[in-house]
């Protein structure tokens, strides 16, 4: 083990050069110190609250305990680093004729830009705990992608508190902060866990235009439009398409109308502020690309991930929204795409676009009718309501 001394040296040279590393929040939890996440975890899974996310099932034993996840483990280091925006993402849903990004994904992916920092900041614990810990230091570095309930973890850590919207939310940066953990072998003092400071506010409860929050501190994915343009695959459900908007990926109601971000300042890191391609590019752009300019206009983008054809599902439903007449065209166009799920997508957005009579002449025309039966299915659905 390490003597009082050396871990105090070892955590101030972990903190400084996390700092330089341009990381704005550092803490540690022990491992075991969250006996209750098994419990947080089934019951978000018996309530079913996960949606089509069966990955959360899957691979409950290890999310519910870190040392389930990694035996070995003493302690975990969390760190967090603000991508506040400069302006109100708020605004932008007025913007209806324009493709709304979530604020997290308008550079580039966080996951690879934390996950370097990461790494560099554990090699250095590796050097410096190796030379006093028996058997050596060992480190593992995660970054949302593996089984770890980090922000319950980064509240006992000291970086903030959940908040009634279930995201992590701090004093300094309010709800705009990626998380990253290195998970350790060494023993290392724990930091003070933060308290929750919400009051009596319900802002983000309140803001919600799919009422997703069945209480506070709880989130329905079912009912979540982020869930529906990000993870969710096939059609979105008829009842989530006009409360979806302008959003193409993602949804920051909850996260932008929180008081506390009052006090965040907009991130200094380069790479996560948003990119001028990426603020409000238009419908019209989005709704003409195809494959290979996708992935050329989203390279190293959170919305990449996607792929084609769940971005452009998302592109007319919007298009739906937005009431511009400029889209009919470029909508038309996807009635021959080679996905089903896209054909249906542009059957929606027609049918609010046109009137009622000029959408049953356009899809006629354009043999919507002989396509596969969900497309049919849309097809009548939509001229059974009023275009």
């Amino acid at each position: 083990f390490l003597i009082a001394m050396d871990v105090s040296s070892l955590l101030l040279d972990l903190k400084k050069r996390a700092d330089i590393l341009g990381f704005d929040s550092f803490g540690v939890v022990n491992a075991s110190a969250r006996p209750d996440l098994e419990g947080k975890l089934n019951h978000v899974l018996d309530n079913k609250w996960h949606a089509d996310m069966e990955w959360m099932h899957t691979t409950k034993l290890r999310r519910a305990s870190p040392k389930v996840l990694w035996p070995e483990v003493k302690s975990i280091i969390f760190l967090g680093m603000s991508y506040a925006p400069d302006s109100d993402p708020l605004a932008d849903l007025k913007a209806t004729s324009k493709a709304n990004i979530s604020v997290y994904a308008r550079n580039r992916d966080y996951h690879d830009i934390i996950k370097g920092k990461l790494k560099e900041l554990a090699g250095l614990l590796v050097r410096q705990g190796s030379a006093k810990v028996q058997g050596g230091a060992e480190v593992k570095v995660f970054v949302d992608t593996a089984p770890v309930m980090e922000k319950p973890l980064a509240q006992s850590a000291g970086l903030g508190w959940q908040g009634k919207n279930t995201i992590l939310t701090s004093r300094k940066f309010g709800a705009w902060m990626f998380l990253g953990s290195i998970f350790t072998n060494i023993e290392l003092p724990e930091s003070e866990p933060h308290a929750e400071n919400c009051g009596s506010c319900t802002a983000c409860l309140d803001i919600c235009p799919t009422n997703a929050f069945p209480a506070p501190f709880k989130l329905d994915a079912r009912k979540c439009l982020a869930y529906y343009n990000n993870e969710h695959h096939g059609p979105i459900p008829e009842k989530y398409r006009k409360p979806m908007g302008n959003r193409v990926f993602g949804c920051d109601d909850c996260l932008a109308v929180c008081p506390w971000n009052k006090f965040a300042k907009v991130t200094s890191q380069s790479k996560l502020q948003a990119r001028d391609a990426h603020i409000l590019p238009e419908l019209a752009q989005m709704l003409g690309m195809d494959d290979a300019q996708f992935r050329k206009y989203f390279s190293g983008s959170p919305v990449k991930r996607l792929g084609h054809s769940r971005f452009l599902r998302n592109v007319l439903i919007c298009a739906g929204n937005s009431d511009d007449q400029a889209l009919v065209d470029p909508a038309t166009q996807l009635l021959a795409h080679v996905d089903p799920v896209v054909r249906g997508a542009a059957v929606w957005a027609l049918s609010q676009l046109l009137k009622k009579q000029v959408f049953e002449i356009l899809c006629k025309r354009n043999s919507v009718l002989e396509t596969d039966s969900d497309v049919l299915a849309e097809w009548e659905y939509s001229l059974g309501n009023d275009g």
